[in-house]
């Protein structure tokens, strides 16, 4: 009972078992619970929170019960990423579009320090990779957002 518990958290409800892009699939849920919270700082920040939580409690013993190193299904990782890449920025369908092409692009080409950071055991290497990846997409958009700011 334990084990389907993690699995159905750290797949984000069994989509991270869907056979096409599982990461591309959990950052586009991640979209879906963004719209309804959007609008909301403090709950998105509870959101976010929230879903890093679950992603250190599940994803670790989740990779344990694949017995391989980041397994595929494992999507919270993403989920949360693609949330924290989107935050305190306007939702427009401009910017969501951007931050989702950011975050997958620093998910997948993970510059440095994110490919280090990948390599660490557990919980901590399947989270911290995605959720730094989210930061970079959402400091980019910062940036685009406050430069569109000042053109005005």
């Amino acid at each position: 009972m334990k084990d389907r518990l993690y699995t159905m958290i750290a797949s984000v409800f069994y989509i991270g078992y869907l056979p096409v892009a599982p990461g591309t699939l959990g950052s586009l849920a991640a979209l879906a619970l963004y719209y309804f919270i959007c609008n909301n700082a403090i709950t998105m920040s509870a959101v976010i929170l929230i879903v890093i939580a679950l992603g250190f409690m599940t994803a670790g013993k989740a990779e344990k019960m694949f017995g391989e190193k980041d397994p595929g299904e494992i999507i919270i990782d993403e989920f949360g990423g693609m949330l924290i890449s989107l935050y305190r920025i306007p939702p427009t369908m401009g910017y969501v579009v951007t931050g989702f092409l950011l975050f997958r692009f620093f998910d997948i080409v993970k510059p440095k320090p994110i490919r280090n950071l990948e390599k660490l055991k557990g919980s901590l290497g399947i989270m911290s990779d995605d959720l730094i990846a989210g930061v970079y997409a959402n400091m980019a958009l910062q940036v685009v957002y406050v430069f569109s700011l000042l053109c005005r």
